[in-house]
């Protein structure tokens, strides 16, 4: 496999995910502002998107958007136990929690808050209301429990990634307990804490 990645942003999930299953691939870096790889080869060549994860598989084909990615990983190691079976109830619970993280943290949150484009308010509004709300939602859920479901699934991944981006965007993590708990727990774990270590790396280079 390859993964095409952009230092700690959403495809450090997919990192992340690909350690704790034991999948060995190759890593391509790219600089989302031009779009290019490391070697200048033109990256929406690849991904017409212009967005990572990218995941090139076996047979050459390139799947995108990270919850298809991390499901996809997981399903390649089901000894790991990073998704549960297929069609089972737990599944959509996952698939749930990995739509709520994309969709309503990520999106709605984060991405506003980094977006250069986005006005001042709209910054304002994702800290100060939708970060709360959705925290809350986490914090609620997770209060009583070590994982999003019964045990680490690539879920976790997805959340302790954008956790991470709490601290550059201004956020006190402190201020939800549950989820700064929550986040050590994630960050120590050595699959996790390698990735976070590299990629770091990446970005200080």
């Amino acid at each position: 496999m390859d993964l095409y990645f952009a230092p700690l942003s959403c495809s450090l999930a997919s990192r992340i995910a690909l350690y704790e299953a034991g999948i060995p691939a190759n890593f391509h870096q790219v600089t989302l502002m031009t779009k290019k790889l490391a070697d200048g080869r033109d990256y929406l060549a690849i991904n017409s998107k212009g967005q990572v994860p990218a995941l090139r598989l076996a047979n050459g084909e390139i799947l995108t958007e990270g919850p298809a990615v991390l499901q996809y990983i997981a399903d390649q190691a089901p000894a790991g136990k990073l998704a549960p079976a297929a069609g089972s109830p737990a599944r959509y619970k996952l698939q749930q929690w990995l739509n709520y993280i994309s969709t309503e943290v990520h999106k709605a949150v984060f991405y506003a808050m980094f977006n250069p484009a986005s006005p001042p308010e709209a910054k304002a509004f994702a800290r100060d209301v939708l970060l709360p709300a959705r925290y809350a939602v986490l914090s609620d859920h997770l209060k009583d429990r070590d994982f999003l479901l019964d045990a680490f699934t690539v879920a976790d991944a997805y959340l302790v990634t954008t956790l991470n981006w709490a601290k550059p965007a201004g956020v006190d993590l402190a201020k939800w307990p549950v989820l700064a708990a929550y986040y050590q727990r994630m960050a120590a774990r050595p699959a996790v804490a390698k990735a976070f270590g590299e990629e770091i790396a990446l970005r200080a280079a």
